[in-house]
């Protein structure tokens, strides 16, 4: 058989390796000068006044929740559809988690839905604190929609945008946060540009900055005018806060930072084979992704949902034929409403309808920008017979 194609790779060059390499050679290993260089980096390239670089983008969703104040008896809403990181936050702060059901075309959240779900919560006294969008996918959500009714029902706005960097919206970068508080991102190697494992958060708000810097250093600073009482001496340091340790190694950074030269080259690329895929696909009983006008996605991944009423298979029957032809096909994502952690706290009986259709459907096809066109045709090929 061929080689399995992987629904999503890194692709490392030879610049990459040299700027880990220099890190190896230098002073600093952590905490060095590089960090903050990747930030200075993602800041500029969004348009946005300030970038907080972690370990993960779940440490940046903890470390923008706990900066805007999210506690016990607060609510934090987000969609069903996406990784379990995006809810698991609000846990992690003592919060609740509730969630609003997908657009069927977009497969992100559905504003309208939102809405309703606001009328009704206003009622009952139990509006949320914090909204958090996910641009499924790297297409953005419809975020001037989210903005009005953050500004009409009072929460705050982070935008997940794990699969977006690299992508507009109303020719804007996604992570300019004129519409939200703080822009998520995440580097895992199979995301649009890697630093092996790593995630930031951007905000235009210094205030939030800098709590979130605090917070991905055990809550320690050195800074005096953070402090309680004067320091004793050079040496002094002070916890002012319950942190973590999810800092960013400068290895980490040196590598994000040399893929940054890269990332509109990579999106690019994705656009090339997601409108390839879109002409061959053609024809075929399946749902090719639909992209908004208003918007540039940054095509992390590419989606087919089959039309079940042409196909004698069931889905899985069609994404385990993938899988015995090489086609490393995945699935992004199963409603994290059912998963069992969440059936137990309570989402047991609970339904989102279009999250839960989107689900029965979906399958990721291989889209990575070392994808060939040969590779493709493969991919293409396979589906055909899966589906015939």
């Amino acid at each position: 058989m061929d080689s399995i194609i992987p629904y999503g790779r890194q692709e490392i060059t030879r610049e990459d390796i040299d700027a880990v390499v220099g890190v190896l050679k230098s002073d600093y290993l952590t905490q060095g000068p590089m960090a903050p260089l990747f930030e200075r980096t993602v800041a500029s390239y969004c348009g946005a006044a300030h970038a907080v670089a972690v370990n993960s983008a779940t440490s940046a969703l903890h470390v923008a929740c706990l900066a805007l104040g999210l506690g016990p008896g607060d609510r934090l809403w987000t969609s069903p559809i996406t990784f379990v990181a995006s809810a698991n936050c609000a846990l992690y702060c003592g919060a609740l988690v509730d969630f609003v059901d997908i657009d069927p075309r977009t497969y992100n959240m559905c504003p309208h839905a939102l809405e309703r779900k606001l009328i009704e919560a206003e009622r009952s006294d139990s509006l949320p604190r914090i909204v958090v969008p996910v641009h499924l996918c790297g297409q953005p959500c419809d975020m001037e929609a989210f903005h009005s009714l953050a500004r009409r029902y009072g929460f705050r706005i982070i935008e997940d945008a794990s699969h977006a960097i690299g992508g507009r919206y109303r020719g804007e970068p996604i992570g300019n946060c004129r519409y939200s508080d703080v822009t998520v991102f995440s580097f895992h190697p199979v995301k649009i540009v890697t630093t092996a494992e790593g995630g930031m958060a951007v905000t235009n708000s210094a205030e939030l900055a800098e709590r979130m810097g605090l917070l991905r250093s055990h809550g320690i600073t050195r800074d005096p005018g953070l402090m309680t009482h004067e320091p004793d001496g050079p040496w002094y340091y002070q916890q002012v806060a319950l942190g973590f340790n999810y800092r960013m190694t400068d290895l980490q950074a040196a590598l994000g930072a040399s893929q940054m030269m890269r990332l509109d080259d990579y999106v690019a690329r994705r656009h090339h084979l997601a409108k390839r895929y879109d002409r061959l696909l053609g024809g075929l009983p399946v749902t090719t992704p639909w992209r908004h006008p208003d918007g540039y996605s940054g095509m992390h991944l590419y989606v087919i949902r089959l039309q079940r009423d042409r196909i004698a298979h069931n889905r899985r029957e069609v994404f385990e034929e993938l899988r015995a032809q090489g086609i490393g096909v995945n699935l992004h994502y199963i409603p994290v409403h059912t998963q069992p952690y969440y059936q137990n706290i309570g989402f047991k009986g609970v339904h989102f309808p279009e999250a839960e259709q989107y689900y029965s459907e979906a399958i990721s096809l291989p889209m990575y920008p070392k994808l060939t066109e040969n590779q493709q045709d493969r991919v293409v090929d396979s589906l055909k017979k899966a589906v015939s």
